[in-house]
């Protein structure tokens, strides 16, 4: 999508970087141009608008979901590990099996 009208910031940059700038994934810099392209462009402004609004209704209807307990310290632990090199090569089949959740293809892990 483009508008037509040739801006410092082009609309298919401003479009592949949306999510970016919707969460706050940017530079300070790189918002200021995203900011300066929506007061320009009506259609881009408007892609912004739509997607702010499905973000918001995602987060107000699926934000509550509770977290299984323990999940969180399991998580870290892992986290933990692995940057202390105690575990490597860990497959996402072994991943999945721990916590009982399903492996990639979508069957139960073993």
């Amino acid at each position: 999508m483009s508008c037509g009208n040739p801006h410092e910031t082009d609309c298919s940059e401003v479009l592949d970087h949306l999510y970016e700038y919707l969460d706050d994934e940017m530079s300070d810099g790189d918002c200021a141009k995203f900011k300066e392209h929506f007061d320009e462009c009506h259609p881009c402004l408007e892609k912004y608008g739509l997607e702010q609004a499905v973000k918001k209704l995602v987060k107000r209807c699926c934000g509550h979901d509770d977290v299984p307990s323990g999940l969180r310290a399991k998580v870290l632990t892992r986290i933990e590990l692995i940057r202390a090199g105690e575990v490597v090569g860990v497959s996402v089949q072994e991943t999945a099996a721990e916590g009982g959740g399903t492996a990639p293809t979508g069957t139960p892990a073993p």
